[in-house]
């Protein structure tokens, strides 16, 4: 499914409340429009997301969640055949949307919900598993790690473990390090420093780092002036072997995407 060179995955979410574009795309014609102009750009992926999962965000509903995502994955699919992942924990929006048209679930609880190792295997499409050190309303209230790089894999590794137990097949299983989700600058940095240890397992590694708090921290911008941060940060991801980024601002990012593969395809 994925491409050999860097694939881009353009966030697309249908929230009011997510960090950067919440409330922009509650409208379903407003969100398809979104998708395609991303489609346009050079994305690969549109990953649509019903509930914000942003430090402090209020848990949503299944059914509030798929009246968000549903009616999107639909109309999008009446006018294009892009690859659309589902952002959810849910064994029931996975379920809905799958069906709806979307290929892939990208999952920042790792297939944690009740239910969900086995929905996935029934549905049978690639599954990101993310890690995230407990929950968005209260992740970055002092996360710690004996070894952050460690910790995450080994999570990571008993995640994937999990999946081929309840007979994920090996081909549909992503990970994802969670850049973001409980962890300090500093966990961040040095997750992305050694993110080849991921690339390392042979799973395709999805790099989540758009317009994220650090580079509050590291630039003291706000998050409508952290383009040249955020594809920094892809940059850097991607030469170290990221085989997917995850992004709000496509465009720019694909052209990231493609001057690191020919960087990295060079003799």
């Amino acid at each position: 499914m994925l491409k050999k060179q860097i694939s881009v995955m353009g966030v697309l979410n249908v929230t009011p409340d997510s960090f950067f574009d919440g409330g922009k795309y509650q409208l379903a014609q407003q969100a398809v429009d979104q998708a395609l102009a991303m489609q346009s750009a050079g994305a690969d992926i549109i990953d649509i997301g019903g509930e914000s999962t942003r430090p402090g965000a209020a848990e949503v509903s299944i059914e509030d969640e798929l009246q968000r995502v549903i009616p999107v994955i639909n109309a999008i699919r009446e006018q294009s055949d892009i690859l659309i992942s589902i952002d959810t924990s849910k064994p029931e929006v996975m379920s809905e949307a799958i069906n709806a048209g979307a290929n892939i679930i990208n999952d920042v609880r790792a297939l944690s919900a009740e239910g969900a190792l086995n929905v996935a295997c029934e549905l049978d499409v690639p599954v990101c598993l993310m890690h995230m050190q407990g929950q968005p309303r209260s992740m970055q209230i002092a996360p710690s790690y004996d070894n952050v790089v460690q910790d995450v894999l080994n999570y990571l590794l008993q995640k994937i473990e999990a999946c081929l137990q309840v007979g994920i097949k090996k081909e549909n299983i992503w990970i994802d390090p969670g850049f973001g989700f409980g962890k300090t600058v500093q966990h961040n940095l040095t997750l992305l420093k050694h993110l080849s240890v991921f690339v390392e397992t042979g799973y395709p590694v999805l790099a989540g780092l758009s317009r994220k708090s650090l580079l509050a921290t590291l630039l003291n911008a706000e998050v409508q002036d952290r383009l040249a941060g955020s594809l920094a940060l892809a940059s850097i991801a991607a030469m170290n072997g990221a085989n997917i980024i995850r992004a709000h601002d496509v465009s720019e990012t694909v052209h990231v995407a493609k001057v690191c593969h020919a960087v990295k395809s060079a003799e």
